[in-house]
Order: structure tokens, then C-alpha cells, then sequence
């Protein structure tokens, strides 16, 4: 049996990661980089453990041993962790920070790959055992958006895209063709909440994949908890890319969104 591991972050899609990979054959074994990692994937692993995303040397020396030579690293991570204070690195890691030209995501990420790269690790795409999760082109809720949001949408995208070409975030928050909030190293939550409560009521989000997008790292995600934080900050509208964005539980998200009257559609 071909084994496979997994560094898992926060959310819901690292279980579904798992799952799909155990229902594929492979014999899984995982690693939660947080606290907050669901403890479901455990039911869809050979073996679990929990190893602080700080903790380099450590994470490398499980993987290695268990004789593994293919990860995926997928779940929430965001980077404040090493500003906050609330990761603490080891040697390597911070070695490996110090070593960096800057702290943009794909820099540190690319930096994380090459690290198991050193050690025979190759680390392959976020999306290969769950593209299924990518929606097609097309309004995915019942509720078309008006003719407004459609323009918002539009010019979201747009905006969005130019901030991944520059690597600092995939989300921004608009209305009426004003940019209320940009993703930067907050997160898309925060951005989503302070976007809104700029505008007012009626705010579309939109989320999409950075221009050169590696999908071994940071392929957009939205699902149930992304609607929550839409309906707190009354956001009524959510565009996304079509086949390059994974959306978890769909079918609990949509009907949680129609419920709060909020639109979904995969440009």
C-alpha cells in the first residue's frame, strides 16, 4: 500500500484530504501543525500526531520516519503565528525564517517545500485527491445576485488578482466598486469583518487564485465557516474562481448561505 503524508493546518479540508486518500487506497499518516487541527482526521490515519508547525527538525523526523516520500500540505497556517509569538520555532525553523529574503507566503512556503525536498520529500498538489471540491463555472446558491454584486464581483476578481500577483493576499471586500479591504497577513476572516463593517450591509467578497498559483501551497478555500463570517459582517455576496477554488462541504455551506441570503458564484 503507497503511503502519503499529510501536514495539516486548520479547517475542515485536511479530514477531507484524508478521507479521500484512505478511500483511494492510500495508507495515510498525518501530522496537526496546530491546536486547532480536527481531530477527525485521525479516523482516516495509519497514525496522528500533533507537532507544533514550529517544530521543523521534529515534524521532519516523524515523516522520515515513517518512510515517507510524498506530502501534501493543506489546511489553514496562517504566518501571524510567527509574529505573534504564539509558535515558538526551533533551531531549524528559525534558521530557515532568518535565511528568507522576505516573509511573503509563497517565499516561506517555497522555503518549507525545499526543506522536505533535502530530506527525499516530495511535496505534491493541495488539490490532486480533491479537485472534486472545485465547483464549476456558474451561480452555485439559488439566489442569482443582482445585477450590483454581479458588477462588485467583477471588479473583485480583479483587484484580488492583482493582489496575488503581488503575493500579499487572495481576498478583498468590496462595494459599489470601492475597495473596502484587502487580505494581507490577518487573514481572510479579519479582512472579511473589517470589510464589512466599512461598508455598512451589502458587501461582496471576493477570493481567487493568485496568477501563478503553485497548487502545492495556498489554493484558495471557502466553505461553512467563510459563510458564518460573511453573515456576521453582512456580506451578501461571494465570488470565486471557477475549477481553481476548493469549497468544503458544499452542500451544508449552501444551503447555510440561501438561508442568510447570501449569493455564491464560481466566475
Amino acid at each position: 500500500m503507497e503511503k502519503i503524508g499529510i501536514l495539516a493546518g486548520a479547517g475542515r479540508l485536511p479530514v477531507e484530504c484524508a478521507r479521500a486518500a484512505k478511500k483511494l487506497g492510500y495508507e495515510v499518516y498525518a501530522v496537526g501543525l496546530l491546536p486547532v487541527t480536527d481531530p477527525q482526521i485521525a479516523e482516516f490515519s495509519a497514525d496522528f500526531q500533533s507537532i507544533s508547525v514550529g517544530q521543523l527538525d521534529a515534524i521532519l523526523n516523524y515523516l522520515k520516519s515513517k518512510d515517507l516520500h510524498k506530502i501534501t500540505m493543506i489546511g489553514k497556517v496562517t504566518k501571524e503565528l510567527l509574529f505573534t509569538g504564539a509558535v515558538i520555532p526551533d533551531a531549524r525553523m528559525l534558521q530557515l525564517i532568518m535565511s528568507l529574503p522576505n516573509r511573503s507566503d509563497d517565499t516561506i512556503m517555497m522555503a518549507f517545500v525545499n526543506e522536505l525536498a533535502k530530506e527525499g520529500m516530495e511535496t505534491f498538489d493541495q488539490t490532486a485527491l480533491i479537485r472534486r471540491l472545485m465547483p464549476h463555472r456558474g451561480t452555485i446558491t439559488k439566489r442569482e445576485p443582482t445585477p450590483e454584486e454581479r458588477a462588485d464581483m467583477e471588479f473583485g476578481l480583479m483587484i484580488a488578482k492583482e493582489l496575488g500577483r503581488l503575493d500579499i493576499g487572495q481576498t478583498v471586500v468590496v462595494k459599489s466598486r470601492a475597495v473596502m479591504a484587502l487580505e494581507a497577513i490577518e487573514g481572510t476572516d479579519a479582512c472579511i469583518l473589517r470589510g464589512g463593517q466599512l461598508a455598512n450591509g451589502g458587501a461582496v467578497v471576493a477570493k481567487v487564485s493568485k496568477p501563478n498559483q503553485d497548487n502545492r501551497f495556498d489554493v484558495p478555500t471557502v466553505g461553512y465557516h467563510t459563510i458564518e463570517v460573511m453573515a456576521e459582517a453582512g456580506a451578501t455576496a461571494l465570488a470565486i474562481e471557477a475549477d481553481k477554488t476548493l469549497l468544503v462541504d458544499r452542500e451544508n455551506t449552501v444551503t447555510f448561505a440561501e438561508d442568510k441570503g447570501i449569493a455564491i458564484v464560481a466566475w
